[in-house]
C-alpha cells in the first residue's frame, strides 16, 4: 500500500512560489515555446507540486510552468514531503517519465486528425513521430559508408615506450 502524500489542491500566484534550490532541470527555448503553446491552446491540465516551507511554498516539480507568467494563478498540489523526500521526487520524477517507451502505432492513431494552431507544438510532435519511426540504435547520420580500403596504411604508437609502426597492431 502506497502512502498518499497529497494534502490539498489550491491555486497560488506563480510569483509567490519558491524555486527549489536543488532543481537540476534546465528548460531550452524549444521546450518553453512548446509549453507556452500548449498552455495557450489547452490551458492548465496538470498541477505544480509544492511543499510547505517556512517562507511559503517551494516547487518540487513545475518550475517551467511557474516561470512563464508570474502573475498567473496556477494549480498546485501541496504535498507532505520533508526536504530529503522532496529531493528524491525532484531527482526521479522526470527521469521515470522519460523511461516510457513509444508505441508508434498508438501514437499515429492518437495524432491522426489532431491539429494544433501553434507551430511549437507541431514541431515537437513531428520530432516525437520521427523518433518513434526509428528502429532502436538508428541515428540521423549517414547510412551509406564507403568500403574500408585494405591498402590504407595506419600508424600505431605504443603508449608505454612510444615505439611507432605501420600496418596491423601487434
Amino acid at each position: 500500500m502506497y502512502r498518499d502524500r497529497i494534502k490539498e489542491l489550491k491555486r497560488v500566484r506563480a510569483s509567490e512560489l519558491l524555486p527549489s534550490p536543488h532543481n537540476w532541470r534546465r528548460h531550452p527555448q524549444q521546450q518553453q515555446d512548446a509549453l507556452r503553446s500548449v498552455l495557450s491552446e489547452v490551458g492548465y491540465a496538470d498541477a505544480v507540486l509544492v511543499r510547505e516551507v517556512p517562507k511559503g511554498y517551494e516547487i518540487v516539480d513545475g518550475h517551467l510552468r511557474t516561470s512563464l507568467d508570474e502573475d498567473q494563478m496556477v494549480p498546485v498540489l501541496v504535498v507532505d514531503l520533508d526536504e530529503h523526500e522532496a529531493k528524491q521526487v525532484l531527482a526521479t520524477h522526470d527521469p521515470i517519465g522519460a523511461l516510457a517507451e513509444t508505441n508508434a502505432e498508438q501514437l499515429s492513431s492518437l495524432l491522426a486528425g489532431l491539429t494544433f494552431d501553434e507551430a511549437a507544438i507541431n514541431e515537437m510532435l513531428d520530432a516525437i513521430i520521427r523518433q518513434a519511426d526509428r528502429t532502436p540504435g538508428q541515428s540521423d547520420g549517414p547510412t551509406d559508408f564507403p568500403q574500408f580500403d585494405d591498402d590504407i596504411e595506419t600508424q600505431y604508437r605504443c603508449p608505454s615506450c612510444q615505439y611507432e609502426w605501420s600496418g596491423e597492431p601487434r
